[in-house]
């Protein structure tokens, strides 16, 4: 397919025995190994806070206009030049692949995932999920797409706008915990649960903003690096 990535498929799905161990934003970063380890190493950290400090700041846009459907087609496997696209599986159950351990597929298919087992990287909690069964996990936009709607997105084509919704790098797998709700907002707003997970996520959400030439609010920037010292 033209525009696609030549990547391997997660390891699940190539018949590997679940998932791997999470791995650290830095060491990933066009977002195809899974989970949301910590940023431990002192030298991890400085390349943390080199990387925030680098984001451009601005105010936020107004929200008028703002839809789910402007970002094209949902869990699009034709969204140009990101990881997964082209290989016949929607991109949610690419993240399910990749995210979760001890996968298991609808009989017939090699795509669509049926019960798996999910470290939720914002918690730390481990998910027992099965389709229809009561425990429940989706899949996260690390950063929101009305976030990038109101920074700039409005005024991307829509093939960018398809690339965001649907890139790896700005994706997780995450339980259906209860807790305050994200509702669209940045760092300063929300932040995972698990004090662990925050730089780790700080980083993954300045990453996707450094990729997709997204400024961030001063707010934002502030509370992404008050994480990572």
């Amino acid at each position: 397919m033209a525009g696609a990535i030549a990547v391997s498929l997660p390891a699940s799905r190539d018949g590997g025995a679940g998932k791997a161990a999470g791995a650290v934003p830095l060491d990933n970063p066009d977002g195809t190994m899974p989970g949301l380890a910590p940023v431990a190493s002192d030298a991890h950290r400085a390349e943390a806070l080199d990387l925030i400090k680098g984001l451009p700041v601005a105010q936020p846009g107004a929200v008028s206009g703002y839809e789910p459907a402007r970002y094209g087609e949902t869990w699009s496997d034709n969204a140009p030049d990101v990881p997964f696209t082209g290989n016949g599986c929607d991109t949610r159950d690419d993240l399910l692949a990749r995210d979760g351990a001890d996968v298991r597929y609808q009989a017939g298919s090699r795509c669509v995932v049926t019960a798996m087992t999910l470290g939720d990287p914002y918690t730390g909690d481990t998910v027992t999920w099965r389709r229809g069964g009561s425990a429940g996990v989706r899949v996260d936009r690390v950063v929101p797409l009305s976030y990038g709607w109101r920074m700039g997105a409005s005024g991307w084509p829509a093939a960018k706008r398809l690339r965001f919704a649907n890139d790896p790098l700005n994706l997780l797998t995450v339980g259906r915990s209860p807790g305050t709700p994200k509702r669209g907002g940045g760092p300063a707003a929300w932040l995972p649960p698990l004090p662990e997970a925050r730089c780790a996520y700080s980083v993954r959400f300045a990453q996707v903003a450094g990729k997709y030439d997204l400024p961030v609010t001063t707010a934002d920037r502030s509370a992404m690096l008050a994480q990572c010292f």
